[in-house]
């Protein structure tokens, strides 16, 4: 097989490998300003999602343009969530260099969809292709490629540890070459009990002193995290933004989620923001937990709440998610004031940073590929892929991390 990468090697976004010029594995999008896309165009016979966030599936109904109309395979939460974001994306930026797709091409995505479940092996562009939970969102899939000959697996993001929305993977099928993700690497994740516990308690002692909390979250996976976490820990709270159609869907898919009745309290505690009649700015006023997109402070409700909130000591914003350099979230954190709503505000309430990360550690990583010691290993998904490879190299392993561009034969 060869193996070419489009984007996410050595980076984090716009994920897309392209096998032997036929198959498509993800097609996604690095968010910025300006976003970037896949380095080439393509034209696949067929493509392959791995899971719904923007930088796996943000560019996917762009490749349903002109004549083309491959195949799109996923699993149905993906396609579902998939569509959501794409009908965002739409509604931001329709029109513009940041939306790389129209109205028309996003209708094709629904007439060559084809969804699959977990270890059903399907056809794709000549070779048979299975799903296996990655353990990262619900649906979200290792993808197995298997050509009679060469046997490539795609991890795409995964996690080997338990979250309250869904359990680890624990799939190791085998495989000749594995290209693995290595976002934290380097990174040994704080035990995840401890984690919660101290998020509670954060959340339970400002609003007992008078306090409001805003909890900026990813709408995908992220915020119905959280609210798994409130409900458990008796806390009320708020949820606003996209993660609110989010949660509405994924209860359409419990066979995707590990507790589909602790997802049905957990929506049930939360109280759905309609922002209608002023709504956000009472409820900012509030003591009391919002949980709200956007994660990283770049649009979203996040932008009423936070300035609402940020002159006051007692009140809090709590990030719950990794913040990407030169995002508001990330310069809120460093400096304690951020560009938000395109202006420039300190922000006197207290700012924290809680690890609910869906993706492996360093441990978790190691441990995944335990198993393919024999086989070749492609680093991406990061910020260190070319460290981790030699690190994997001094261990004995047969590894690797291209450049976006590069092609590998395994």
């Amino acid at each position: 097989m060869n193996v070419r990468f489009l984007g996410g090697a050595r980076e984090v976004g716009r994920s897309a490998i392209l096998v032997d010029d036929r198959l498509l594995l993800d097609y996604g999008l690095l968010t910025g300003n300006p976003p970037r896309f896949p380095v080439d165009s393509v034209d696949p016979e067929a493509v392959v999602v791995s899971h719904g966030h923007l930088d796996h599936v943000g560019a996917v109904p762009s490749l349903c343009s002109g004549d083309r109309r491959p195949p799109i395979h996923w699993t149905p939460p993906t396609r579902e969530l998939a569509l959501t974001l794409a009908r965002d994306t739409l509604k931001l930026h329709g029109g513009t260099y940041d939306c790389p797709f129209t109205e028309t091409e996003l209708r094709r995505v629904t007439q060559v969809s084809e969804t699959h479940g977990y270890r059903e092996p399907f056809e794709a562009a000549g070779y048979e292709v299975t799903f296996y939970d990655a353990g990262h969102i619900p649906g979200s899939a290792h993808v197995l490629v298997d050509d009679g000959e060469t046997r490539l697996l795609y991890t795409s993001d995964f996690h080997t540890g338990d979250q309250r929305l869904v359990s680890g993977t624990t799939a190791r099928p085998d495989a000749d070459a594995v290209v693995c993700e290595s976002t934290y690497s380097d990174v040994t994740h704080e035990d995840r009990g401890a984690v919660e516990e101290r998020f509670a308690e954060s959340l339970r002692t400002t609003v007992w002193q008078g306090g409001t909390v805003v909890v900026p979250a990813f709408a995908i996976g992220r915020t119905q995290e959280v609210l798994l976490i409130c409900e458990a820990h008796d806390i009320d709270c708020y949820v606003d933004g996209m993660g609110k159609r989010v949660t509405e869907m994924l209860r359409q898919y419990p066979g995707f989620v590990r507790d589909a009745d602790a997802l049905r309290r957990a929506k049930s505690n939360a109280r759905f923001v309609d922002g209608r009649d002023g709504q956000r700015r009472r409820i900012a006023d509030d003591n009391t937990v919002i949980v709200t997109t956007s994660g990283m402070l770049s649009g979203g409700p996040a932008m009423t709440y936070v300035p609402a909130i940020r002159g006051s000591p007692t009140n809090k914003v709590a990030m719950t998610g990794y913040q990407v350099e030169g995002t508001p979230g990330r310069e809120l954190l460093e400096t304690g004031s951020a560009e938000i709503d395109g202006r420039r505000m300190p922000v006197a309430a207290g700012v924290e940073q809680y690890d609910f990360s869906a993706h492996a550690d360093r441990e978790g990583l190691l441990a995944f590929l335990a198993d393919y010691r024999d086989a070749e290993v492609l680093v991406n998904h990061g910020d260190r892929c070319e460290a981790f490879a030699a690190e994997l190299r001094e261990d004995g392993f047969t590894a690797a991390a291209p450049a976006v561009g590069d092609a590998v034969d395994v």
